[in-house]
C-alpha cells in the first residue's frame, strides 16, 4: 500500500516526539560513563597503594630509630671504654712516677708526682718534697720501676681505683745494686677538667 508524503511526515514527527535521546546525547552519556569508570578505578588503584606506601615508611622509621638508636649506644660504649683505658693508664703512669727517682733529677721527679696528683695528697707531697728530695740526693740513691700487672678495681663516672704490681730496683752510691722488690699499689685517681689526677696511693701486701 503506499503512503503518501503528508502521512510519512506525521510518522517521522511522532517518533521525534516519543524518542527525545539523539545520538549525540547516546555519545555524551557514554563518553561520562567511562570517564566516571576511569576515575574509580583510578582511585580504587591509590586505595590499594596507600596502605604498603604507609607501611614502608613505617619501617623505614622504625629502622633509621633503631640504627640511630644502635650507634648512640655503641658511641657511649666507646666513650666508657676510652674513660677506663685512661684511668688505667693514669694508675700505671703515677706507679712509675713513685717509683723512677734519682738523686740527679730529684726535683723534677718530685715535680712529676706533684703535677700528676690532686686534692690532700698534692698537699702531703707538697709538704714533704723538700725533706724527701734532701734524703735522695744525700743518699745518692736511685730508684727504677717497672709495672708488671695492672687492672681496675672500681670505676665510678669521673674516678677509679687501680690495683698496680710492680717491680722496684734501688741502688745508693758505693752500694751493690740491690735485688727487685715487688710491691703493690691501690691508687685513686680521678678526673679534672681534663685530665686524670692521682687523688691518692697505698701500698697493700
Amino acid at each position: 500500500m503506499a503512503v503518501d508524503a503528508d502521512t510519512a511526515e506525521q510518522v517521522t514527527t511522532a517518533v521525534e516526539q516519543d524518542n527525545d535521546v539523539t545520538p549525540d546525547d547516546v555519545s555524551s552519556a557514554g563518553t561520562a560513563y567511562r570517564a566516571a569508570d576511569a576515575g574509580t578505578t583510578a582511585q580504587q588503584r591509590l586505595s590499594t597503594m596507600r596502605w604498603p606506601i604507609a607501611l614502608a615508611l613505617v619501617v623505614v622509621l622504625v629502622l633509621a630509630g633503631l640504627f640511630g638508636w644502635l650507634g648512640y649506644r655503641a658511641y657511649q660504649n666507646r666513650q666508657v671504654e676510652q674513660q677506663r683505658d685512661l684511668f688505667l693508664q693514669a694508675g700505671r703512669q703515677a706507679a712509675l712516677n713513685l717509683t723512677t727517682i734519682s738523686a740527679d733529677t730529684a726535683e723534677t721527679d718530685v715535680a712529676r708526682i706533684l703535677d700528676s696528683a690532686t686534692g690532700s695528697f698534692h698537699d702531703d707531697w707538697a709538704q714533704r718534697a723538700p725533706a724527701f728530695v734532701d734524703v735522695v740526693k744525700k743518699a745518692q740513691s736511685k730508684t727504677s720501676g717497672s709495672v708488671t700487672a695492672a687492672g681496675l678495681q672500681s670505676v665510678e663516672t669521673d674516678k677509679a681505683r687501680v690495683l698496680v704490681a710492680i717491680s722496684v730496683t734501688t741502688t745508693t752510691a758505693g752500694g751493690p745494686e740491690q735485688r727487685p722488690r715487688a710491691w703493690r699499689m691501690r691508687i685513686d685517681v680521678q678526673k679534672v677538667n681534663d685530665a686524670i689526677k692521682v687523688a691518692d696511693v697505698e701500698f697493700v701486701p
